[in-house]
């Protein structure tokens, strides 16, 4: 059965229930490059069938790693180390996933070099990989790119510790250092970190390894464990808390109440603030969120600007919020430096709605509502646009059309699903 290219979504009221979220995507794709870094066999729970897991799951076969099933345990895999192939494996396909680059250790390890195609994934500005070439600099690695490619080699040296400040939080080089440090059984320490939940996950994970680990706003500290330990190991994806912003969002644009589950309730406390700020009730549970109905909509206007200090807000929020704020009084203000060509999809995909959002520069933006939408056609560029466009059409006028939906497949496995089970008013449209 073919996947249906377009969902129509029609205004149903406010929405409510309860509804449990996949597994995190972006925490996935990092614990399986983890787990391929390892060497060991590492069985994962919680493992989301979005587009872009399968992918990476693909690009490990090729890299030699085996992978089973576990009989009758929905959405768990063993990834098992296997045999690398003779020859250094071709990846085209890597060109379609940005979190590509996280492949990099592993590859070192089994082949002494990396050779990729630059990443890909949402289409959402320049996204370098200057600081991850650096990180690899500073293990001693050599570096070679060209306009298709590039090549990492690595040096060959026996490393005892490795000493590295990041410029900036990335989530990215953070993750790269790590996984470096991991195939080269050396101690790290590693300044200005980023710590998302992506991150500890992936931290915690080889904690439970025997990785004798240690992490503050200010540096992580890492050492491989004994040589004695190399048991296999199992590990639990978190649920996705981009996810859950998202369907807490389409709650709040139409009024409605709900409970989302299967989180880590604390990942959502900084957009629950803001919910909460902005007239919408929103109470955060170790495990869960609950949107409550609002007796006003008169809160303070949203100030969404995403930010990679400790405290900030994840950019993939913003879309989400956004869509919400058309819904909502005020004169409500958005930015998004780290992804700095995520207003150039979504802005003209909300215009076609009736959204008049003004641009205050290539990455800011405002807006003042409540705007009345009315349906029409639009295209989920990327998948946090395809998200933003979901919650905007739930309260527009008339039928909206959503295409592109291969995008929003590459986040979500069945975002729409979780909508209808809501009480959302959709209906997929086959080719």
């Amino acid at each position: 059965m073919t996947a249906p290219h377009a969902l129509t979504v029609r205004p149903a009221g406010p929405l409510g229930g309860v509804v449990t979220v996949d597994g995190s995507k972006n925490a996935c794709l990092a614990l399986l490059a983890a787990a391929a870094a390892t060497g060991r066999h590492v069985k994962l729970d919680n493992v989301p069938a979005s587009a872009d897991v399968q992918l990476m799951l693909g690009l490990l076969q090729q890299c030699g790693f085996r992978i089973s099933y576990p009989v009758g345990e929905r959405g768990s895999l063993i990834l098992w180390p296997g045999t690398p192939s003779p020859a250094h494996p071709e990846l085209p396909h890597a060109a379609f996933i940005r979190a590509s680059y996280y492949l990099v250790p592993a590859l070192l390890s089994r082949y002494g070099s990396a050779v990729l195609p630059w990443p890909g994934g949402c289409l959402i500005g320049e996204r370098g990989m200057g600081e991850h070439f650096r990180v690899y600099e500073t293990f001693g690695d050599s570096v070679h790119s060209d306009d298709r490619h590039y090549r990492v080699t690595a040096s060959g040296r026996r490393l005892g510790q490795v000493r590295l400040d990041l410029p900036f939080r990335s989530r990215g080089a953070t993750i790269a250092a790590v996984l470096r440090a991991v195939v080269a059984d050396c101690r790290l320490t590693l300044g200005n970190p980023n710590l998302s939940p992506e991150t500890t996950t992936v931290l915690a994970a080889l904690q439970e390894g025997g990785w004798d680990i240690h992490a503050s706003n200010e540096k992580i500290a890492l050492a491989p464990p004994p040589q004695s330990a190399g048991h296999g190991l199992s590990w639990w994806v978190p649920g996705d808390k981009v996810e859950a912003g998202t369907l807490a969002c389409a709650l709040a644009a139409t009024g409605g109440t709900g409970r989302i589950e299967g989180l880590h309730g604390p990942d959502l406390r900084l957009l629950a603030d803001l919910l909460n700020q902005a007239g919408i009730p929103v109470t955060v549970a170790p495990d869960a969120v609950t949107v409550h109905p609002g007796s006003q909509r008169g809160g303070r206007p949203l100030r969404a600007i995403a930010s990679l200090a400790p405290d900030g807000l994840d950019a993939d929020f913003e879309p989400a919020l956004m869509a919400l704020a058309l819904s909502l009084p005020g004169t409500h203000l958005f930015g998004d430096s780290i992804n700095p060509g995520r207003h150039t999809n979504l802005l003209p995909q909300l215009g076609r709605l009736g959204a008049r959002i003004d641009a205050l520069s290539p990455t800011q933006c405002r807006l003042t509502g409540p705007q009345r939408l009315t349906g029409a056609t639009v295209e989920a560029t990327d998948i946090r646009t395809g998200s933003a466009l979901l919650i905007a059409a739930l309260s527009a006028r008339g039928t909206t059309t959503l295409t592109g939906l291969d995008q929003l497949r590459r986040g979500h496995a069945d975002l729409p699903g979780k909508l209808r089970a809501l009480g959302a008013d959709l209906t997929e449209l086959a080719r």
